[in-house]
């Protein structure tokens, strides 16, 4: 299968919609009743009084977040692409986004992380455009504003402002105005927010949603080791993908090293944003699909050895198909 995604096919377009619907036949084989996918705190931060498990039904629900994850990796795809960044033109970073997207069975729900996902790939295409150009002034305004969009519909994105002052860092010289226009687009969609909870009286709700930031950051969390033994062939792949890049970072175009390092920034931000949340979500690592299919993708993209990366990708696909029946 790896062989068949590695080239440009078109065919790719229909074995890729296959795939996601076999990484989602036990969800649909075993619907349940109600489901819980957390934008109610999206419509109560609207002050619209709408419960949004009365709109969908759970089989509309799981359809449209696969439709989603669809179209979210034939993007991510073509990103990856048009910046070159593994080397070759691919399908791999679009059956990677479909395989981490489907790793857990709260991944496969439609949810406010994995619309969140939309603004993150938007994010990274208007980044990687302003590598050459001297001001970008206002597409990192515009950026900002699309920061504080993100965190209407799921507040821990507003750690990911923080990434945009990386980019920054990593990509151009520094340049207070280009950092402060971040900030002012940020500040202008929420003053506008700020004047919607005045205009309705409900000014002492909008402080109420700022109170996660002042949350203490969680150094004991309990888990069950068992409930993620399905990322264990994954970290291992993502352990050999990252000892690959070590060994070519410098033969790399600087172009491509910046955006590995931007990736880490993703990485590192949406991993650490959950203690935002009030309530733990697994969902709310739906964040971190974009920088794990990418190292994916350049293992595979790289691996010369057929025997290796064949068997590898059926074992990924084999933990997560038998862990969502069990």
């Amino acid at each position: 299968m790896i062989q068949q995604f590695r080239n440009l096919n078109f065919i790719n377009f229909f074995f890729l919609f296959l795939l996601l619907f076999i990484l989602r036949i036990e969800v649909f084989i075993h619907l349940p009743q109600e489901l819980n996918s957390g934008f109610l705190e999206l419509f109560s931060r609207l002050l619209i009084p709408i419960s949004p498990q009365s709109i969908l039904s759970p089989a509309l629900n799981i359809t449209i977040a696969a439709i989603l994850v669809y179209t979210q990796a034939i993007l991510f795809n073509r990103i990856i692409n048009t910046f070159n960044v593994l080397g070759q033109s691919t399908f791999l970073p679009a059956l990677f986004f479909v395989v981490c997207s489907s790793v857990f069975t709260p991944f496969l729900v439609l949810s406010p992380p994995l619309i969140c996902n939309f603004i993150l790939l938007f994010l990274i295409y208007k980044i990687l455009l302003e590598y050459k150009k001297s001001n970008s002034i206002t597409t990192f305004f515009d950026l900002g504003l699309w920061i504080a969009v993100g965190t209407i519909f799921y507040f821990p994105f507003i750690l990911f402002l923080l990434l945009l002052w990386a980019s920054l860092m990593v990509l151009k010289p520094f340049n207070w105005r280009e950092w402060f226009s971040v900030l002012l687009g940020f500040l202008t969609i929420v003053f506008l927010l700020g004047v919607y909870y005045l205009w309705n009286d409900r000014l002492l709700d909008f402080y109420d949603i700022w109170k996660p930031l002042s949350n203490k950051f969680p150094f004991y969390i309990r888990i069950n080791v068992f409930d993620y033994i399905v990322l264990f062939p994954l970290v291992i792949v993502m352990a050999l993908a990252f000892f690959q890049i070590r060994q070519n970072f410098f033969k790399s175009y600087i172009l491509v090293r910046k955006f590995f390092q931007i990736l880490l920034f993703i990485f590192v931000f949406a991993s650490l944003s959950f203690y935002l949340k009030p309530d733990y979500r697994i969902n709310h690592f739906l964040l971190c699909v974009i920088p794990v299919a990418t190292l994916l993708s350049y293992f595979f993209t790289k691996s010369k050895r057929k025997w290796v990366y064949e068997p590898l990708f059926l074992i990924i696909l084999g933990f997560i198909l038998y862990f969502q029946f069990n």
